[in-house]
């Protein structure tokens, strides 16, 4: 079934081309039968994963190197399969009434398709080689997402990054795969992960945790590789919705949180996550807080929450893995729903820029309701499923296992990023709905037609009734994950209001109260200068690296292919010196000994 799925979801996505020729609304409601489909499958299979099952298929793929296309389901790969099908399946529908009339809405839908079977593929694989072809081919079709407006050069620019950034991080990756199974003798991730006691004492950990720690910041933004993401809102709405709420950028996340059992509980884990977490998810809300453009806005405060997430895979403790899966799911309903919504502002008032909005609350209340709702989850205030969510990683980040000061300094960041949260939350929707009305390119401006909103409002009803009864179910959901994360029986018990008063409870009221206290002055917090130094803006870093890049390939070539035929042969000659001089050398001083070659056929 899982690699039916999978396989089947690539190989049917041709079908999106139907909406070259099909009334554009209705053809959304039959496309969106795939993804939903394959959300019905693995939620049949659920009751086995949460009775502790997993269940795991395999098909010959080399034998003669033992290699099998391996897929497995257990509590982690199935929140995130139902994940990536069920807000996949509201992406399709959302997709078939904001591109209406854009003639290239089939090859839209194609790409779409192969985006989501590529993550599923990601979260599914249980062989490290397949598990890569999928990460990869998540970097290519999200390449072909964000440059779907090709005719625009910050489509291009915004493709060609992302597809550089995470595909170099890729690579990198694979080569720490690779490590990672010569030590424990497999390609199978689940024998991977079995061996965790032999691959932290292996003099490969450091060097293969480090390339591995590469692959997944590429992908999950991390800074300083944050500065793809932002530029990949290039791309339209409904790409970027799932982008942040379900898919590509959740992969490194994922790894991470796939590999923990076996490599963590070292300081190199430990604090290199933790450090790399804080210091994104502070950059992120900084710069979201101060951002102009509705879905640079959101972009950024993604980069702020996967920052979270990749400290909580580093922290440790029992609270961790809990906080960490609750997080997942909490910011997929409520980031989905609004990025949504912004697309649905975007829509009807023709455009994104906040200083170009405002007062819209009395033309568009449907929307004024679901996106105040969306952002007082994304801002953790009670009762909506964000307020749970944030209240786990504050218990958490209370609850670590760092030394004393680094814990100190890292509940005082969380907090910082609470606070911000509820800032930048706020900016979204008073720009957006409230104040006076700034000039606008549309006169009349009114709700998107129901059929847009009815895939944010799945989203945010989510977040609102999930806390108002259903925790004991989603505890019910969230415990495999858990299990999965920490290697070992754990039990998940949410709650959305604590029984006692407690230090997190404490912290949690003092972020809500700080925030609330300083939306009066959000204007003038988001004119303030950046606390970040100006050197550290990396679009300018990247540009000039590839300006470096080009620059120095130019001046390379000229001097290589100059028409002279014996430099050709000079540098042939060179070049292989380099590569057989060293072992060669070491063979002749008894360093190296000979390779036997008696196998080889």
């Amino acid at each position: 079934m899982l690699t039916a799925i999978v396989l089947s979801m690539l190989a049917l996505a041709p079908i999106g081309l139907l909406a070259r020729h099909w009334p554009r609304p209705p053809i959304g409601w039959v496309l969106a039968l795939l993804p939903l489909a394959a959300f019905a499958g693995f939620a049949a299979r659920a009751p086995l994963v949460l009775d502790g099952g997993v269940l795991t298929e395999s098909l010959p793929w080399v034998p003669e190197m033992g290699l099998s296309i391996r897929f497995s389901l257990d509590g982690l790969s199935l929140l995130f399969a139902l994940l990536v099908s069920g807000i996949g399946t509201l992406i399709f529908l959302y997709t078939a009434y904001y591109l209406a009339g854009d003639p290239g809405m089939g090859r839209f839908y194609v790409y779409l398709a192969i985006f989501m079977g590529s993550m599923l593929g990601v979260v599914l694989a249980d062989n490290v080689l397949l598990l890569f072809i999928f990460w990869e081919l998540t970097s290519v079709s999200s390449y072909l997402l964000v440059g779907y407006k090709h005719d625009y050069p910050e489509a291009r620019r915004g493709a060609q990054m992302g597809l550089l950034i995470t595909v170099g991080g890729g690579l990198a990756l694979l080569v720490g795969l690779v490590l990672l199974s010569n030590v424990a003798g497999s390609f199978e991730l689940s024998e991977i992960i079995a061996a965790g006691e032999e691959l932290r004492a292996s003099p490969f950990y450091t060097p293969a945790l480090l390339l591995v720690f590469l692959g997944c910041f590429t992908k999950s933004a991390q800074f300083p590789f944050h500065i793809w993401l932002p530029n990949a809102m290039q791309a339209p709405t409904p790409a970027s919705a799932y982008l942040h709420s379900a898919t590509m950028v959740k992969a490194g996340v994922y790894l991470l949180a796939r590999l923990q059992p076996a490599l963590s509980e070292t300081p190199l884990w430990t604090y290199t996550l933790t450090a790399v977490g804080a210091a994104t998810m502070l950059v992120g809300a900084m710069i979201a807080l101060r951002k102009d453009d509705i879905k640079g806005l959101l972009a950024y405060s993604t980069v702020s929450l996967l920052g979270t997430m990749v400290l909580l895979t580093g922290i440790g403790g029992h609270d961790a893995p809990v906080a960490l899966v609750t997080l997942i799911l909490a910011h997929a309903l409520y980031k989905g729903a609004l990025f949504m919504l912004a697309g649905a502002v975007d829509h009807e008032a023709g455009t994104r820029k906040l200083s170009e909005l405002g007062g819209l609350g009395r033309e568009m209340p449907r929307t004024l309701v679901l996106t105040s709702l969306a952002a007082l989850s994304a801002a953790g205030i009670p009762p909506l499923f964000g307020f749970v969510a944030k209240e786990e990683v504050l218990h958490a980040a209370t609850h670590s296992k760092l030394a004393p000061g680094v814990a100190t300094l890292i509940v005082g960041a969380t907090v910082v990023a609470a606070v911000l949260g509820i800032l930048y939350a706020w900016r979204l929707v008073s720009g957006i709905f409230f104040g006076p009305a700034a000039p606008r390119k549309k006169a009349h401006v009114h709700d998107a037609p129901i059929g847009m909103l009815v895939a944010p409002g799945v989203l945010t009803l989510l977040s609102v009734i999930l806390p108002l009864g259903l925790l004991p179910v989603v505890s019910a959901l969230l415990q495999p994950a858990v299990i999965a994360i920490a290697g070992e029986p754990e039990e998940v018990s949410l709650h959305l209001m604590p029984s006692a008063l407690s230090l997190p409870v404490v912290l949690s009221l003092v972020a809500i109260g700080s925030g609330a206290a300083l939306t009066r002055f959000v204007k003038q917090i988001s004119a303030a200068p950046s606390p970040l130094p100006g050197w550290l803006d990396g679009d300018r870093i990247y540009d000039a690296a590839i300006s470096g890049l080009l620059d120095g390939t130019t001046v390379f070539t000229r001097a290589v292919q100059n028409g002279r035929l014996r430099n050709y042969i000079r540098y042939s000659l060179l070049a292989l010196l380099a590569v057989i001089l060293i072992p060669l050398a070491l063979f002749a001083l008894g360093s190296a000994p000979m390779p036997d070659l008696s196998n080889v056929t």
